[in-house]
């Protein structure tokens, strides 16, 4: 059972031979019957795909590794990616394909990028049926005549069955991500956890993109209903609240992880949405909400009850991590081009686990690229292999694990494009509040949409503002509909002592981080850095 495929781009001609039966870009209905047939999952409500991704419930960031070959050697942050030998590839390359003789395999070729001018065709093939479906939801279909010519650009083989061997092959476990930019090769192997996948595309375009002058962005977007120009970008790492906060009913969604921003205007690397499902609400949040019921939505490592097959979205038994994966015209109000102009507000959203930072602050552009290099906030339970409650990080440009180029070559590109359009710049704290983490509370997500709406229509500017004595940035002192103790953080401490103590804390934090940057940054900047 194959659809169109073109004829002179089968595996065959790319080198994978010997295999049992190919599935060339199935469509949904199919691939859910071979998973089910498979025994990858079972059946849910509403005809989604149940699935449990075994070990690895987040991605294993230690088992990712770049292939060091002349042509990348002076292009890579390699204090930031472990590098790979070439030889070592090789065999690695070698031993996958002598595993995948007289298997079954799952082939989808798909676009990354909205931006016809701009999209890289990328060839995904799978172990797993289910696989298939997911990497079909997150990234963007071709037409089936489009398929008829369809060329990959880089192929990714993914085969959760072979187990990697560190000594021959130059890794660190059985898991291996090996990205070899030269060869336009990605091997995955020994994890079933599906976003693996589409981070390694999100990796791809992070190392391509920025020699066309392009920023590629981990951010959600979106745009005001009828003006594609009044757009906003929300950076972020998983768990801040891009998908929640992007997917706002009064505006248009482009996206809500992975954008490029060109010289045209922004537009999403994906056609999908992977959204976290933990304590999800119908109320707060309808429409991720009806993803988890409607047909085709990959639900992963979710706890549900055998005999009903309701899903129980408190338990974080198997993993905080929880996720569905849905195409995005699952939203409602999801943009049909998945473009949008140049952005008139940029969010940097962060989760503080020190309960530190206010709920919303106004940046400078110099102070936007200090917080964009520092990109403070807090791993959450279960996206990371290891990370069981939230660990204060510094991530760069708010997605170091997907970056193979160094910070400051993403940090200029950004600063360049706000220098050239102008964009107001905010930092959004979704994380604690009255405390730390296992003290204070989450920020209410009611007041964080309260303040974002401000912002993206103007008003916030308008309000009085204080210059925060710690980090020298503007805190609004009054808005319509959020409690004032809410936006001064130290009031709302049971001990104002506690908080400051906390606050040194945390600036030193930023400051001796920022170190590594003060060579290769601008005076503007460096007079804004803190501490």
């Amino acid at each position: 059972m194959t659809t169109r495929v073109n004829p002179k781009c089968r595996l065959e001609d790319q080198g994978i031979a010997g295999l049992g039966q190919v599935h060339y870009n199935l469509l949904e209905p199919a691939l859910m019957t071979q998973a089910v047939a498979r025994g990858e999952g079972q059946l849910g409500l509403g005809g989604t795909f149940l699935v449990s991704t075994g070990a690895h419930t987040g991605r294993s960031p230690k088992d990712k590794f770049v292939v060091r070959t002349a042509a990348v050697e002076d292009q890579i942050w390699w204090e930031n990616n472990k590098p790979m030998a070439p030889e070592a590839f090789d065999l690695l390359h070698a031993d996958m394909l002598e595993h995948m003789k007289g298997r079954d395999y799952f082939v989808q070729d798909l676009f990354a990028g909205a931006d016809a001018d701009n999209r890289l065709d990328v060839r995904v093939v799978t172990e797993m049926a289910w696989h298939g479906l997911f990497i079909r939801h997150l990234l963007r279909r071709p037409e089936a005549d489009e398929l008829a010519t369809f060329t990959p650009e880089f192929t990714i083989i993914n085969c959760p069955g072979f187990q990697a061997d560190p000594d021959r092959h130059g890794c660190r476990s059985q898991t291996v991500i090996a990205m070899n930019f030269e060869k336009k090769l990605i091997l995955i192997a020994n994890t079933a956890y599906a976003g693996e996948n589409k981070k390694s595309v999100f990796t791809l375009l992070n190392y391509l993109l920025p020699e066309k002058g392009i920023m590629p962005m981990h951010c959600s977007a979106n745009h005001a209903p009828g003006d594609p120009d009044d757009a906003a970008v929300f950076f972020g790492l998983s768990g801040t609240g891009k998908t929640t906060l992007s997917a706002d009913p009064s505006r248009v969604l482009i996206g809500d992880d992975e954008h490029g921003w060109s010289d045209t205007g922004i537009f999403n690397f994906e056609g999908g949405c992977y959204a976290k499902t933990i304590n999800l609400s119908a109320k707060a949040e309808p429409e991720i909400h009806a993803t988890t019921t409607r047909f085709g939505t990959v639900i992963e490592n979710m706890v549900f009850d055998a005999d009903s097959l309701e899903l129980d979205f408190e338990d974080n038994s198997i993993t905080d991590n929880m996720r569905c994966a849905y195409p995005l015209d699952a939203i409602s109000n999801a943009s049909p081009t998945s473009l949008g102009g140049h952005p008139k507000n940029i969010i940097m959203l962060t989760c503080d686990a020190y309960g530190v930072l206010p709920p919303i602050a106004r940046l400078t552009p110099a102070q936007a690229m200090y917080h964009f290099l520092s990109g403070f906030t807090s791993k959450t339970p279960g996206t990371e292999v290891g990370v069981v409650e939230p660990l204060p990080t510094f991530s760069t440009c708010f997605g170091a694990p997907f970056m193979p180029r160094r910070p400051e070559v993403y940090g200029k590109l950004l600063a360049d494009k706000i220098a050239q359009h102008g964009a107001s710049c905010w930092l959004v704290n979704t994380g604690w509040t009255g405390g730390a983490f296992g003290t204070g509370k989450r920020m209410p997500i009611a007041a964080t949409r309260a303040l974002l709406a401000a912002a993206l229509d103007g008003s916030l500017n308008e309000v009085e503002f204080r210059r925060d004595p710690n980090f020298g940035f503007e805190v609004p002192v009054s808005v319509p509909g959020v409690s004032e103790v809410l936006l001064d953080p130290r009031q709302t401490w049971a001990e104002p002592a506690a908080y400051d103590a906390q606050a040194r804390k945390l600036v030193q934090m930023f400051s001796d981080n920022f170190a590594q940057y003060l060579d290769g940054i601008d005076d503007e900047v460096r007079a804004a850095a803190i501490g």
